[in-house]
């Protein structure tokens, strides 16, 4: 069966060989729980869909208006059989609790690299935090670097991000962008650390050839569901 839990997923179990992105609009944050609480009732019903789900995640929007969800796949195929055979009864239960769900479009991704939570750090996220980093075409090739720049960068200047707790990079399978998911103690602290004064490191990174633009959007764990 589906069951609920409190835990927040792990990004960097082995097992993931497609981590799915995609958000919902549902336009209140009074709509954002009716259609967290349904998703839930929905899922607990039913049999767990397939082995090949490892976990799925949803978070609300800070913005009062979005739904992040997060499913954690063994491959692609995995994902597509469940379309076929699972997803529409799902849909339309939830469709049907509550009305005008705009479904705005799902990533598909491969995780490059972490930055790992340290040893023995037990912190619970405050706040997740999800940016997009942009690039032009015909230089997908490139995000790989960039990443390792951003991970330098964290540890080469520690007191700054203090606050971080985790950080998880994944390339787009279209090639087009990067989408970094972390973890921070608060609000606060993430906020303090784009406000602190840039390191020449950080200027690299934002100066970055082939980069366009980025787009960040905070989020609060609110439904996890595993297999019972």
């Amino acid at each position: 069966m589906s069951r609920r839990t409190e835990q927040q997923p792990d990004l960097t179990d082995p097992r993931i060989g497609a981590p799915l992105f995609s958000t919902w609009r549902v336009g209140t944050p009074e709509r954002q729980g009716l259609t967290v609480e349904a998703i839930g009732r929905t899922w607990e019903r039913r049999p767990w869909p397939a082995d090949g789900l490892l976990g799925y995640h949803v978070y609300a929007g800070q913005d009062g208006s979005t739904l992040m969800h997060h499913s954690q796949w063994s491959g692609e195929h995995a994902f597509e059989a469940f379309v076929k055979t699972h997803r529409q009864e799902r849909v339309d239960e939830i469709d049907t609790a509550v009305p005008g769900i705009e479904r705005v479009g799902l990533g598909r991704y491969r995780r490059y690299r972490s930055r790992e939570r340290a040893v023995g750090d037990v912190r619970v996220p405050g706040v997740i935090v999800t940016v997009r980093i942009d690039f032009e075409e015909g230089a997908g090739a490139r995000r790989e670097e960039w990443v390792d720049l951003v991970v330098k960068a964290l540890g080469d200047d520690p007191e700054t991000h203090a606050g971080l707790i985790s950080a998880h990079f994944h390339l787009s399978t279209d090639g087009g962008h990067v989408l970094n998911y972390a973890e921070w103690e608060s609000d606060q602290a993430y906020d303090d650390a784009l406000a602190a004064p840039g390191s020449d490191a950080w200027e690299r990174v934002r100066g970055y050839p082939g980069m366009t633009g980025s787009s960040g959007s905070r989020y609060r764990h609110a439904l996890g569901l595993v297999p019972g």
